[in-house]
C-alpha cells in the first residue's frame, strides 16, 4: 500500500503544480474569465505588428484588449475592435495609435484621451486614428535623405 500513497502523493503534486501553472499563464497574459467590457470601434491604414489579444493601454496601463480585426475591403484599412475595461470611460476625442514598446519591442495600441466631458459609448467609433509607422521605412527614407 505505500508504493501507492507515494504515487498518488506525486500525482497529486504534478496536478497542482500544472494548474498553478495554468493560472499563472491566464493572468500574465492578460485573458479574463468573465470580466465585463466595452467595444469600441477604430479603423487604421496599418496594423503592422497587432493581432488580437495584443495590449490597449491609456498611460501606460493596460485598460483593454484587441478583440476583432478585419479588412474593409472597400476603404481597404483595417477594421479593429478594442475590449475597454468596464469603470473607464474614454473621452469621446480620444486619440488611438500603434505605439512600439521599443526598438525591439513589439507593439501595442494606445489611446490618448482627450479633454472632452462626454464620454465614448459601447459600439463608437474611435475616429481619431494613426497607423503603425514601419521602422524599415523610415530607416529607408533617412539614408536615402529623402524630406518629408
Amino acid at each position: 500500500m505505500p508504493e501507492h500513497m507515494t504515487e498518488v502523493l506525486v500525482g497529486g503534486a504534478v496536478l497542482a503544480a500544472a494548474i498553478a501553472f495554468g493560472a499563472y499563464t491566464v493572468q500574465s497574459a492578460g485573458l479574463s474569465m468573465g470580466q465585463d467590457g466595452y467595444p469600441l470601434t477604430a479603423s487604421f491604414r496599418s496594423l503592422e505588428g497587432v493581432s488580437v489579444g495584443t495590449d490597449v493601454r491609456l498611460a501606460g496601463v493596460k485598460v483593454g484588449t484587441v478583440t476583432d480585426i478585419d479588412l474593409n475591403t472597400e476603404t481597404y484599412r483595417a477594421d479593429t475592435v478594442v475590449s475597454i475595461r468596464s469603470g473607464i470611460e474614454i473621452p469621446d476625442d480620444s486619440a488611438i495609435a500603434i505605439a512600439s514598446e521599443g526598438l525591439l519591442g513589439g507593439n501595442f495600441v494606445e489611446i490618448s484621451p482627450g479633454g472632452s466631458p462626454f464620454y465614448f459609448e459601447p459600439g463608437d467609433e474611435i475616429l481619431d486614428t494613426q497607423g503603425a509607422v514601419s521602422l524599415v521605412s523610415l530607416l529607408l527614407k533617412f539614408v536615402a535623405g529623402e524630406d518629408e
